[in-house]
């Protein structure tokens, strides 16, 4: 097999996209409050700038969705024929169309504040649409614009073959997956989702492949972390506190691929057409040089810059108009739940003996806290915050990071996507990731304290 000989803008329209894609989804740079990513950066500017309008923009965006879903829905199938991105985006199934709509009724409810004031309260409506969905505004405007440079350019084609000799063996998964739990570990789980979706919808990944990165990889980045760490008043313990979410993320991540509902998803891709990643490294190659000629062939087929914004502009779209009536829709309803509702301390019963048996001090005040985050991530830090032992707040705080399914946002955002996952999925996901990692948790806890 002869190989290839490559131009020098051949190599450079690898390089520079792909760099660039680095730079601003995978590069810390320090900012005034702490570590964080250029596509970061970028979002806080655009929130602050807009901060004002935000919640306005978001409640326009979530009831033009409802309109044109209702409007697909009453004309069928043919209503969007000529635009098919827009045709896979607003023809959705009834119990879609009903959220959706459901979203735009809840987004007026808060904005104008009408209703009961368990809707709009600061605790539920008004932390999402006044906080969470300005955070998703901006970062999904250029998370979505920029994505392509990641995913278009041959980086994940480079990585892919690098990687595939560690994620395989470890954890049943392709080499291209380390950089959807990358952009997530250093910028945010949102981003993972994003890229986890496009790379099955692309044909990457077969249906248990997108569903195991979705809910393992989709990590907390280690922004958030600290935000969480910080709330519960162990700031000055960050380095402790983030080696021990590592190693028992590691451990879940070692475990749930091997169990179902992850393992009973079928490996077959999400049309026959798509045929995945051959990961077989022809005769004359090493993993290096294989990945980098794949890279190469792959750069070389992007000729257009317009295709390049075409696509970034739509995938900011989706998320805009395809997880943000998820977000306000679930998120919501959980929320009210977890503020107004004892429904997550009478769930949380069953874990006071458990966490007695490992000597976990105020174990009844901790049992509230541990299936709260399936309503929000940040729930368990606000309510543990206020417990006096040290290495419960550390326990509390670590666990609601390990979790990582929470509806008010990453579960949202998988039920939202074209990830095949349902909300029962979700549900098993998350105490199965909960009754693993606490005692990894507690251990460490015990050494740390």
């Amino acid at each position: 097999m002869g190989k290839r000989t490559y131009q020098l803008t051949d190599h450079l329209k690898f390089l520079i996209p792909s760099l660039l894609g680095i730079f601003l989804f995978m590069t810390p740079v320090s900012t005034g409050d702490g570590m964080t990513i250029p596509i970061a950066v970028m979002a806080g500017w655009v929130e602050s700038l807009l901060k004002d309008q935000l919640s306005a923009i978001m409640m326009v965006i979530i009831i033009v969705t409802a309109i044109l879903t209702v409007l697909a829905k009453i004309i069928g199938p043919d209503a969007f024929r000529r635009t098919p991105f827009f045709q896979q985006l607003f023809y959705t199934s009834s119990f879609w169309t009903v959220t959706r709509v459901l979203a735009a009724v809840f987004a007026v409810m808060v904005f104008f504040r009408i209703g009961p004031a368990a809707i709009y309260s600061d605790a539920t409506g008004q932390m999402l649409l006044g906080d969470l969905l300005h955070v998703l505004f901006a970062v999904f405007l250029f998370a979505g614009l920029f994505l392509p440079l990641l995913m278009n350019y041959g980086l994940l084609d480079l990585f892919g073959t690098l990687m595939t000799k560690i994620m395989r063996p470890l954890f049943k998964l392709p080499g291209r997956s380390s950089v959807d739990s990358l952009a997530s570990w250093v910028g945010d789980g949102t981003i993972g989702v994003l890229m986890t979706s496009k790379q099955y919808e692309d044909g990457y990944y077969t249906k248990r492949e997108a569903a195991v990165i979705g809910t393992t990889f989709s990590i907390v980045s280690i922004t958030f972390t600290l935000v969480v760490v910080s709330e519960v008043g162990l700031g000055d313990m960050f380095i402790p506190f983030y080696l021990t979410v590592i190693a028992a993320g590691f451990i879940a991540a070692l475990i749930m691929p091997r169990i179902p509902p992850l393992s009973r998803k079928a490996d077959t891709y999400i049309t026959e057409t798509s045929g995945g990643i051959k990961e077989e490294i022809p005769a004359g190659y090493n993993s290096l040089t294989y990945g980098y000629k794949k890279a190469l062939d792959r750069a070389k087929g992007e000729t257009s810059i317009y295709k390049l914004f075409k696509e970034g502009a739509q995938n900011v779209l989706d998320m805009w108009m395809g997880v943000a009536p998820i977000v306000m829709a679930f998120g919501l309803v959980a929320l009210i739940f977890a503020e107004h509702t004892p429904l997550f301390s009478w769930l949380g019963l069953p874990f006071i003996p458990l966490l007695e048996l490992m000597q976990v001090p105020f174990a009844q005040e901790a049992s509230e806290t541990i299936l709260i985050g399936f309503a929000d991530m940040f729930l368990p830090a606000i309510i543990g915050s206020t417990i006096e032992a040290e290495i419960t707040r550390f326990i509390i705080a670590a666990l609601s990071v390990t979790q990582l399914i929470y509806l008010s946002e990453v579960g949202g955002l998988l039920l939202g996507s074209k990830v095949p996952v349902s909300f029962k999925d979700l549900a098993i996901i998350f105490l199965q990731r909960t009754l693993i990692t606490l005692p990894i948790i507690t251990l460490f806890a015990h050494f740390i304290f």
